[in-house]
C-alpha cells in the first residue's frame, strides 16, 4: 500500500510558477506508475500529467504541454509538477496518483491518491 501527500500548492499570478511534490510512503515507490490529476469547482477530476517508474515515458494533458513538467525522484520517494506559465484556469485542487496498469490518462488506472493540494492563479 502507497499513501501520497502533496505540498507546495498556493496563490500566484498568472504567468507565475509552482511546483508541487507528492511524498509517497513504503519502499515500493518504484514500482508505481504516478500520475497528477486535477479537480476545478464543479467540475469533473481531469488528467494533467503521467510519468513511468523508471522516469522514461511522460505523458500530458494537450492544455499543459510546453508549460507543466513532471519528473519523480525514486530516491527520494518524490514526485514533482513543475508549473510555469500559469493561467487562471489551471486553478484547481491538484491530487497525485499511484497506480500499476499503466501510464494513463484514466482515473481508474490508479489506485492510491493524496488529499490533494490547492493551486490558485489569479488573472
Amino acid at each position: 500500500q502507497v499513501q501520497l501527500l502533496e505540498s507546495g500548492g498556493g496563490l500566484v499570478q498568472a504567468g507565475g510558477s509552482l511546483r508541487l511534490s507528492c511524498a509517497a510512503s513504503g519502499r515500493t515507490f518504484i514500482t508505481y506508475n504516478m500520475g497528477w490529476f486535477r479537480q476545478a469547482p464543479g467540475k469533473e477530476r481531469e488528467f494533467v500529467a503521467a510519468i513511468s517508474q523508471s522516469t522514461d515515458s511522460t505523458y500530458y494533458q494537450d492544455s499543459v504541454k510546453g508549460r507543466f513538467t513532471i519528473s519523480r525522484g525514486n530516491a527520494k520517494n518524490t514526485m514533482y509538477l513543475q508549473m510555469n506559465s500559469l493561467k487562471p484556469e489551471d486553478t484547481a485542487v491538484y491530487y497525485c496518483a499511484a497506480g500499476q496498469s499503466g501510464i494513463g490518462n484514466r482515473r481508474n488506472e490508479y489506485d492510491y491518491w493524496g488529499q490533494g493540494t490547492q493551486v490558485t492563479v489569479s488573472s
